[in-house]
């Protein structure tokens, strides 16, 4: 009998410790990509107040709770300058196709409610026809957003087209920009030297670039020379980085993670061979990208970037859709 009642309160007490466990392990998945993009603001801001942090899709985070737009997420739009939102209008389900108006107004209001929070707005459409090039750019402009109609997916061209709304003057701030440059993919260039000759060569009033060329990054004096335009004023030169996917190309990879991965990997990006999906909310991810002196981010302060460009924002869905 006694063993019995023993059995019984050993048995309620290990559920009721699993169940504490459970509870502990519940995770805000929004709650905490804002937290990290917080963190990470407050790292680069702190010794480079000017420095630009502009978050890419996950939209969602700009309010806290529900979908009522009261509830702004006020310690985020503090730690951003800016909100990046691909296929507003061209591009979502594919490259050259109208996105759908419920799906364009739904991203508008969030868009907007950034910009009445005084942030700017940076949007990139999919579109590789003149007439469908210069609608996005149209759109964009009337709706009080900085734009690009990027031709390929891959974005790895610099477009033939001209510069929309090409100007002279000197950016020294993002709400000056008129046009930028998003471009990542350098497979067509031999050496980076032709990559900087021909940025050089361009206009844009900003320019999203990824920091290293072939494994190798780009130096200050490489920079210094990007933040001109061909006509002789001032520009911006941003540098991207994913926050919610590890990348196997990268400087940080370690090789037996091929075979023996991390704690904190989750599976590979079914669309993006080499991307590997991360629970962004651990320590040893964020020490990573930003913690600490040999992290992603401070490669891209030491290179002279006026700020970074955040991907995988929107990773927060992945883990909310698994539950």
């Amino acid at each position: 009998m006694n063993v019995i009642k023993l059995s019984t309160a050993l048995f309620c007490c290990l559920f009721l410790t699993n169940q504490t466990l459970i509870a502990q392990e519940t995770i805000d998945y929004r709650k905490e990509m804002r937290d990290l993009v917080i963190e990470l603001s407050e790292s680069a801001k702190t010794k480079h107040p000017n420095f630009i942090i502009i978050p890419q899709n996950g939209v969602e985070l700009l309010i806290e709770g529900s979908e009522n737009q009261e509830s702004r997420a006020i310690d985020y739009l503090n730690a951003i300058d800016a909100v990046a939102q691909e296929d507003l209008f061209y591009g979502y389900p594919k490259i050259n196709k109208l996105t759908p108006l419920s799906e364009n107004l739904y991203l508008k209001t969030y868009l907007d409610l950034a910009k009445k929070n005084k942030k700017e707005v940076l949007t990139i459409d999919y579109a590789s026809t003149q007439e469908l090039i210069t609608d996005s750019y149209k759109r964009n402009k009337e709706s009080g957003y900085i734009s690009f109609a990027a031709p390929r997916r891959e974005l790895d061209h610099i477009p033939a087209y001209p510069v929309f709304c090409e100007n002279s003057k000197n950016i020294d701030d993002l709400s000056e920009a008129k046009n930028f440059l998003y471009f990542l993919n350098y497979a067509n260039y031999s050496t980076k030297k032709e990559l900087i000759s021909e940025l050089s060569f361009t206009n844009y009033d900003l320019i999203v670039l990824d920091l290293f060329f072939q494994n190798q990054a780009f130096t200050k004096e490489n920079i210094a020379q990007l933040k001109k335009k061909k006509n002789g004023g001032d520009r911006l030169v941003i540098a991207y980085m994913s926050v919610g996917e590890a990348e196997n190309y990268r400087y940080y990879w370690k090789k037996n993670w091929n075979s023996k991965p991390p704690e904190w990997f989750v599976e590979e990006n079914p669309n993006w061979e080499g991307n590997f999906k991360v629970k962004y909310w651990k320590d040893t991810w964020k020490e990573l990208i930003y913690g600490n002196e040999e992290a992603y981010l401070k490669k891209i302060i030491n290179a002279g970037f006026d700020g970074v460009y955040l991907d995988i924002i929107d990773g927060f869905q992945y883990f909310e859709n698994k539950e």
